[in-house]
């Protein structure tokens, strides 16, 4: 079975998608419990259907057909044959030739040559492989019938490798203090994350499954993200103060939403709308040349009901300091706390 498994494998070698195309190792098993004829060929066209029912990208399928010779030969020459297709057992066994051809309908991935007479003429080699090019055809309609091309998506059962890249700059928010970041993720979804050493950024993720792959790229996803202006999202209350609330909006990145933008109506106290730990939306409303983020739930809430949203006014600390009335000089007010402390 050796020689009939090496001759499948590299029928099919030909049409497999490239490394970076398809980033796994493929294992090929073929079981045949019984036969009346080439076993490796059956071979050929059933590990391409499974190839392409896996959902794997082969370029295009393969089909493989044996055939046979009799010859009549007068003074060692060969003066009357016929060329066999698609042999049985007893064909092989009292015939002169097992020629074995596969391939797609372009030309020839792989053969196998075996004879009892001692040459073949060039000329029976070529009908032979006509005939068989025009039966390897027909069988490859009866494949394409039964599955045209191969699956788009993977089992959902297989595992699953994934290559992306982040910013070089957030390698060290995806790895976190003391690996903590990527031991949250890798925990999390179950999947083995590795990041290249030459800090390009690519990363490369293993998952058992497609469920747990979509979660860990999401993960990554939300730390290599940055926030962005008029986006919607669901943040955690990190901190609360006097004039509003920190919301992490994604990990490790917060933006302020001050106490004017938390409800439509006058908010005397943060702590009445949110309180640390809170889940709310917030929209980016502004983002300064100094990257400080602000953050709206108004915005958030007006954009989910449909409304329009309008800005709250600026607090009064906010206004143009050509507004503000002018100090008085120090040493004035340097003389007038004197006064009061005599």
């Amino acid at each position: 079975e050796t020689g009939h498994g090496n001759l499948a494998e590299r029928s099919l070698l030909s049409v497999l998608p490239s490394e970076q195309d398809f980033p796994y190792s493929i294992r090929l098993v073929s079981e045949i419990m019984e036969s009346n004829g080439s076993t490796s060929m059956a071979s050929v066209c059933g590990g391409t259907l499974a190839l392409m029912d896996a959902g794997v990208p082969i370029k295009a399928p393969v089909a493989g057909i044996s055939c046979g010779l009799v010859t009549e030969e007068k003074d060692g020459k060969v003066v009357k044959h016929r060329v066999l297709t698609d042999i049985i057992g007893a064909e092989d066994h009292y015939g002169d030739m097992d020629f074995k051809i596969c391939g797609t309908r372009e030309g020839i991935t792989g053969f196998q040559l075996d004879l009892k007479i001692h040459g073949l003429p060039i000329e029976i080699a070529k009908e032979a492989i006509m005939q068989n090019k025009v039966t390897r055809d027909q069988i490859l309609g009866y494949m394409e019938a039964s599955i045209a091309a191969p699956r788009a998506e993977l089992k959902s059962h297989a595992p699953r490798t994934h290559r992306m890249k982040i910013p070089a700059e957030k390698i060290g928010a995806l790895i976190g203090p003391g690996g903590k970041n990527i031991k949250r993720i890798t925990e999390y979804t179950g999947c083995q994350i590795d990041i290249d050493q030459d800090d390009s950024g690519w990363i490369t993720i293993f998952a058992t499954d497609g469920e747990k792959l979509a979660r860990a790229v999401n993960e990554v996803n939300l730390i290599s993200a940055q926030i962005e202006l008029d986006k919607t999202y669901k943040g955690i209350v990190r901190s609360v103060k006097e004039f509003g609330a920190f919301v992490e909006c994604l990990p490790g990145q917060e933006g302020l939403v001050h106490i004017s933008e938390l409800a439509d109506f006058r908010v005397n106290r943060v702590e009445d709308i949110v309180k640390l730990g809170d889940e709310i939306i917030v929209k980016c409303v502004g983002i300064d040349d100094k990257g400080r983020v602000r953050l709206s739930r108004r915005a958030a809430i007006a954009e989910k009901e449909g409304r329009e949203y309008v800005p709250a006014p600026k607090p009064s600390f906010d206004r143009p300091r050509e507004d503000r009335p002018a100090r008085r000089p120090f040493r004035e007010r340097a003389n007038e706390g004197e006064s009061n402390q005599g």
